[in-house]
């Protein structure tokens, strides 16, 4: 193991060095998970949505933070991450598999948003149903993603810029107006689509708990998981804060109630103004848009609301497209992956890793070719992202508790509070979170015409099989020579 990444280095933020403030923290952390492409998941299910985002936030959010808190002050001057966390209790292997998994999700899930970014850009040509084309959306997210590579690829602040106003103005601002349309939708006695029954002048039977005949039934309970996401990106930051016993905590609290505001209240909107059965995931918001906005005369603001989603689902794209694959780096410089994968460019871009995960990217962008619906093929790389990065999850917690037990003398400058026991309650909670959600990811839902349940199963699982199989292949073919170069890029 490195020095970097003992557990045992120093972890406060060095003398002078740039201090961030709770309010700070707390709003990376929202940047981090928030996206309007979870709104269209959360809202097809009604008011039983709040049974899954009081899931999300209690069983997988709250821990998921705490955890990776702890965890990034103990490896603060580490550049490998998860896979320092890991391999530190685990050894190597482990710690591969686990950036692997951290790596490889991302690269799934890039489908998945671009398929939003391509929704959006249909509205913006003014031909909606081209959303439902999966032969338009997998070209749009192909070249979509390739551009954001060439972007990367420079290496310029131009990316980090375009990342910033794309979430402004891509998220944020089309996220708050949605919220805004969903109000005025009710205060002027629109229908509320999630309570039909009430339009009738019948009793409006709110169901807060889903109705569960089987795993099938609840199975966007992983999907909804995933969307809460990507809070441990930030927790390695618990360090700057002036006191992070003190102040992480508060920056955890209020991160999680504007995560959950932002959530539940644009969710509640979109499902006021889009009756459930209408709902597609890959392009919910711009159908409430578009609904709400005619409904009050101001039709023409649509394109320029889906131009601005589009952009804000490339900026996502962008914030990620170099971050964990650095990880992956830090990991071929440790003799874990063959010496081609080690190489930078001129601007200190990992180029052959950008480029093996864009032609992955365009692999599983091909599904929607050969998927007749979108929203199928969108909730099936969805379904794979997620059982990959929950097993990561479970890692993190396991080696939590690991380190507690063999390093607990080691500095941290944030700790889980209880000592073992509110370690154990807490990495025990997040673990049985994402392990029952992990289970579910396998079934078929319900609520999608997901043709042969045995096909979706067939190809989330050969996904799981193939996407974990690989780094264990991997590590198992590596050879001594691999290491140099780490001694030949320092």
């Amino acid at each position: 193991m490195s020095e970097t990444a003992k557990p045992g280095g120093k972890t406060s933020a060095p003398s002078g060095a740039a201090r961030i403030s709770v309010l700070g923290l707390a709003m990376m952390t929202v940047a981090a998970v928030v996206s309007l492409r979870g709104l269209p998941l959360m809202a097809d299910e009604g008011t039983e949505l709040l049974f899954y985002i009081g899931f999300a936030s209690i069983i997988f959010l709250v821990p998921a933070a705490l955890v990776a808190a702890e965890l990034g002050g103990m490896f603060a001057r580490s550049t490998g991450g998860v896979y320092d966390w890991v391999k530190a209790p685990f050894g190597a292997r482990a710690g591969f598999v686990a950036i692997w998994l951290q790596w490889i999700q991302n690269v799934v899930w890039y489908p998945t948003v671009l398929a939003f970014a391509a929704a959006s850009l249909a509205y913006v040509i003014g031909k909606p149903n081209l959303a439902d084309d999966g032969i338009y959306t997998g070209t749009v997210i192909i070249c979509a993603y390739w551009f954001a590579t060439a972007i990367a690829l420079t290496g310029t602040s131009a990316a980090a810029r375009f990342t910033s106003i794309g979430f402004v103005l891509g998220t944020v601002v089309p996220g708050l107006l949605i919220i805004a349309l969903g109000a005025a939708w009710i205060a002027e006695g629109n229908v509320i689509a999630f309570l039909p029954a009430a339009a009738e002048g019948a009793h409006a039977h709110i169901r807060l708990f889903p109705h569960i005949t089987g795993l099938s039934s609840i199975a966007f309970l992983g999907g909804i998981v995933l969307l809460f996401a990507g809070v441990e990106v930030h927790a390695v930051h618990a360090n700057e804060l002036k006191d992070p016993h003190r102040d992480f905590p508060k920056a955890i609290l209020l991160s999680v109630l504007v995560i959950v505001v932002l959530f539940l209240l644009g969710s509640l909107a979109l499902a006021a103004i889009v009756p459930a059965d209408k709902i597609a995931l890959d392009q919910g918001p711009m159908q409430a848009f578009s609904i709400a906005l005619g409904g009050f005369g101001l039709s023409w603001l649509v394109p320029i609301l889906a131009l601005l989603i589009a952009l804000g689902a490339l900026a996502g794209v962008m914030s990620w497209i170099t971050g964990p694959s650095r990880g992956l780096l830090r990991t071929a410089r440790d003799g874990e992956l063959p010496p081609l994968l080690a190489k930078i460019n001129k601007n200190g871009i990992q180029v052959v890793i950008l480029l093996v995960q864009g032609c992955i990217v365009t692999v599983l962008a091909s599904l929607y070719f050969f998927l007749k619906d979108v929203s199928v093929a969108f909730f099936l790389l969805s379904a794979m992202t997620i059982t990959l990065y929950l097993v990561m999850y479970m890692m993190m917690y396991a080696a939590a508790v690991r380190l507690r037990i063999t390093h607990p003398e080691m500095p941290r400058s944030y700790k889980v509070p209880g000592g073992m026991a509110g370690m154990m309650a807490i990495a025990g909670i997040g673990f049985a979170g994402v392990a029952f959600a992990f289970v579910t990811s396998f079934f078929p839902p319900t609520q999608l015409p997901v043709g042969s349940p045995t096909s979706y199963v067939a190809v989330v699982a050969t996904g799981f099989v193939v996407f974990t199989g690989l780094p264990i292949l991997i590590h198992s073919l590596k050879r001594p020579s691999w290491v140099k170069v780490e001694e030949e890029e320092t």
